[in-house]
């Protein structure tokens, strides 16, 4: 349990729909209102991680995907793409944009791209950058409100990677997933925090224990009942007034192991990882 100063900044909650991947979005957004979460990103629904296509399929038009969320008290923080700053084709590119007109009637500011890469080298580093500016000259010409947000997946999740990266890239925004840099990375959250809090608005967050599962080398857990230092994390969060988003990134897509959904938030709002606990 997570012991929070009762003045603390408020943290906007929320869940990545790739742990309810089976879910329509008007069932996603239900599931999150009674959990009391303020928000979704939307990763997958129907099965697919499509977006574009479900969207399509289940809705016709933007227009009509804007109508369904404002008639929701749950926020949409982010669609998820799939699109990689390193190694992103003229095929992938071309995805990622499909999904701006979506983003743009939603009013959803976020399109969430993977970093990457393997080493972090400065070939890594010129073509993350390369596909950042492409996508900035786009999105100057064409006036989007919504922005490319990067997650810190795969180099940068490795030692000295993001502040490399910062220096190139200084006002780029990212999704820190404070899992993957501290197991894969092997980072201290509160040193990491030091060197992305000024472009970071939105953490992933998730819990494992050192014991192999049947794809890693680590296993996932209930919320709060792991390995990963959360306390300390919200510490410095709370000590920096953070009051962004902290997503709880439940991969039961990937991972069929995991429980519902729905109980993972409930172990994560009994530990204290959004608020103050309730007794």
């Amino acid at each position: 349990m997570i012991a929070l100063d009762s003045h603390a900044p408020r943290i906007t909650s929320a869940f990545s729909t790739l742990g309810c991947a089976e879910l329509e979005l008007v069932e996603a957004l239900e599931l999150a209102a009674n959990h009391g979460i303020d928000a979704i990103e939307i990763r997958a629904l129907g099965s697919t991680i499509d977006l574009v296509a479900y969207f399509t399929d289940r809705f016709g038009s933007p227009a009509s995907l804007a109508k369904v969320l404002e008639g929701s008290a749950v926020g949409v923080c982010a669609f998820n793409t799939s699109l990689r700053l390193v190694g992103a084709t003229a095929q992938a590119k071309e995805e990622f944009l499909r999904h701006l007109p979506w983003a743009e009637a939603a009013g959803v500011r976020s399109l969430r791209v993977f970093d990457g890469g393997e080493t972090a080298d400065e070939g890594e580093l010129a073509e993350a950058l390369a596909t950042l500016q492409w996508w900035r000259e786009i999105a100057v010409r064409e006036g989007f409100r919504a922005d490319m947000v990067i997650e810190t997946h795969d180099f940068l999740a490795l030692p000295d990677a993001i502040p490399h990266f910062l220096e190139i890239a200084p006002d780029c925004a990212l999704i820190w997933d404070t899992h993957h840099t501290w197991r894969k990375g092997g980072q201290d959250p509160v040193e990491t925090w030091k060197q992305v809090r000024r472009n970071t608005h939105h953490l992933h967050v998730k819990d494992s224990v050192s014991r192999p599962g049947p794809r890693l080398p680590y296993s996932y857990v209930q919320p709060g009942t792991g390995e990963f230092p959360m306390a300390a994390l919200r510490s410095v969060l709370d000590a920096d007034g953070y009051s962004g988003i902290v997503s709880l990134e439940w991969e039961r897509l990937w991972h069929k192991d995991l429980s519902h959904l729905g109980l993972a938030l409930q172990s994560a709002k009994r530990s204290g990882w959004w608020s103050r606990p309730k007794w």
